[in-house]
């Protein structure tokens, strides 16, 4: 394992490093050299489990709860980390919260409002408050989306819709702040194994046989996992990606293919 964030100044910032995604993505960071701050929104218990991860690796981790539907508290709590990490060399969105599958035509507007405002509006707010560190750093941006912009997913519109915005926002990032030397990129994670298909068995949203259903659509019949994830995200947050911006990577087994 490379250690590709080694000597670089500041942190690196993952909004939503208590979830799973955020979680290894924040100690895959660590493992390859960068100090870790994280955010947060409720489950303290699970932002220090992986911040006892982050040091474990001899690198230092701060952490901050925020509400990402709350501009000035996120704005608060980016500076906050900034200040304490001595900078920050990448930002990485891995929020958003579960969300119930469902047809469009059953999805009421003032639950698609919220998530837009949850997770598109979020994603800003953060983004807004980062842009000035990440300038001084010549940065990076990684927002993890989802394959879904690639082959929709019936009933997964309250998460496909607001990842969208995500995306068009990384794309305008990368249009408008390459010349500042900051990239922007996503990466679109598709069906995982500890991830998604775990929650929805669990909220009763898939039985085994539409998993089943779910594998027989993957190319690679298989499911990926986080630790797929979060490989994904350190190579385009790295200097191994240094001409890459703009771009979605999906990491789906083929599924978009």
């Amino acid at each position: 394992m490379g250690q590709d964030f080694a000597g670089r100044d500041g942190a690196a910032l993952v909004v939503g490093g208590s979830g799973g995604l955020g979680s290894m993505i924040a100690v895959e960071l660590a493992a390859r050299g960068s100090d870790v701050a994280l955010t947060y929104r409720s489950n303290a218990d699970a932002a220090a489990a992986t911040a006892a991860e982050i040091e474990r690796f001899g690198r230092r981790s701060w952490l901050a709860a925020v509400d990402l539907t709350d501009d000035e508290g996120v704005a608060a709590a980016v500076a906050e980390l900034a200040g304490v990490a001595g900078g920050l060399h990448t930002l990485v969105y891995a929020a958003g919260p579960h969300v119930p599958q469902m047809h469009l035509s059953r999805t009421q507007p003032a639950a698609m409002r919220d998530q837009l405002d949850a997770d598109a509006a979020g994603f800003f707010a953060a983004v807004s408050s980062a842009l000035e560190h990440l300038h001084e750093s010549k940065g990076s941006i990684v927002a993890v989306t989802t394959a879904g912009l690639g082959r929709f997913p019936v009933r997964d519109g309250l998460s496909t819709v607001p990842k969208a915005a995500v995306e068009a926002a990384v794309r305008g990032l990368a249009a408008e702040e390459g010349r500042f030397g900051v990239r922007a990129n996503s990466v679109g994670p598709g069906m995982l194994s500890d991830g998604m298909a775990q929650r929805l068995v669990a909220s009763g949203d898939l039985d085994e046989r539409a998993l089943g259903a779910a594998r027989a659509n993957i190319p690679m019949r298989t499911f990926g996992t986080a630790a797929d994830i979060a490989e994904a995200v350190c190579f385009l947050a790295s200097d191994r990606a240094r001409y890459i911006t703009g771009q979605h990577l999906a990491v789906d087994g083929g599924y978009t293919a």
